[in-house]
């Protein structure tokens, strides 16, 4: 870890997500590929539960929630759902204590964040819960809730980690501009104030009581308002950013990056791109936003652009080794 950031400079990691169902290997394989910054794996295709919304919503406490037509929604008491999310939670704590219990560094953990959660998970009536303001401020009080007891079972599974946890708000930008269907699909939802959005955010880190990174991999993502949150970083897709004008401001504030440069999708080649061409991407960044070149290393953790879970096993070992080199080549190794 730098003096400002809570990750080792040169550091690498992935956004969450992994192909396969043997979460073991897949704990091993981020070890091995990411030593630096390794994160606890999510592995979707185990089905419902191992999804992120899913995976979440069996955090949150006295707030239980089951599957009903292909979605998540609030529910009068725990079920068949909520076991097999719990089941699924407590495999891949046991995956990682069996092979990080020695670890000692930075470790990433990854969840939904309340906008993403609020915007996916539906109501016992119907529609998304993001249309009731009563409903928000109880899923928001749960999940601090929940995410701090699970940021304590899993520093206790490995105590000499120095937990990060990662805020996947994907419908974060959606929420803020009045952009989430309604239940019929023909309208949308009243918009969430900015103030609003950042008061919860805000909330959830100090719940916590550990960093935090916010990431989203959408167009405009409001980087200022996760800054200003208390977030430590945020993790983008480099590939979105339309305007870095807002990202750069943040980053001279001291927000850290999560660069997301290396393709999620393998490429006509069916590989990543070579570690040189990732680090020069960034680099490229770097340079344009006029940062000193020594700063990036320490504040800049190079990534996918987003979760791994439709690629092969074997492109996405291969994509976090270019990360893990590309990260190396940024810190002059």
């Amino acid at each position: 870890m730098t003096a400002e950031h809570p990750w080792p400079a040169g550091a690498a990691t992935g956004i969450g997500s992994l192909p396969g169902t043997d979460i073991g290997e897949a704990v091993k394989t981020v070890l091995g590929e990411l030593p630096e910054l390794p994160y606890l794996p999510e592995l979707p295709e185990r089905g419902p539960g191992a999804d992120m919304i899913g995976r979440t919503a069996g955090l949150l406490v006295e707030l239980p929630v089951e599957l009903y037509a292909a979605r998540w929604r609030l529910a009068g008491r725990p079920g068949r759902d909520a076991r097999r999310t719990a089941d699924l939670r407590e495999r891949d704590l046991d995956a990682l204590t069996e092979h990080a219990a020695a670890y000692t560094g930075a470790l990433k953990i990854q969840v939904a964040g309340a906008w993403t959660l609020a915007a996916n998970l539906d109501l016992p009536v119907g529609g998304a819960l993001l249309r009731d303001p009563g409903a928000v401020r109880d899923l928001v009080a749960s999940l601090a809730e929940g995410l701090a007891a699970h940021v304590a079972e899993v520093s206790a599974r490995v105590p000499g980690a120095r937990m990060l946890l990662q805020l996947d708000e994907p419908s974060l930008p959606a929420a803020l501009a009045g952009r989430v269907p309604t239940e019929s699909g023909f309208g949308t939802l009243r918009r969430v104030e900015p103030a609003t959005a950042t008061e919860v955010i805000r909330g959830v880190v100090e719940a916590v009581g550990v960093p935090v990174v916010v990431h989203c991999c959408a167009p405009h993502v409001p980087v200022e308002l996760i800054r200003s949150a208390g977030a430590a970083g945020v993790a983008v897709d480099l590939d979105l950013l339309e305007d870095v004008d807002p990202l750069g401001e943040a980053l001279d504030a001291g927000l850290g990056l999560l660069a997301g440069v290396v393709p999620t999708a393998p490429p006509p080649s069916g590989r990543p791109p070579a570690p040189a061409e990732v680090a020069d991407r960034v680099r490229g960044l770097w340079q344009r936003l006029g940062f000193p070149a020594e700063r990036l290393p320490e504040q800049v953790v190079v990534t996918p652009t987003c979760g791994l879970a439709g690629a092969t096993p074997e492109y996405a070992r291969a994509a976090q080794a270019a990360c893990r080199e590309a990260a190396r080549r940024l810190a002059g190794g």
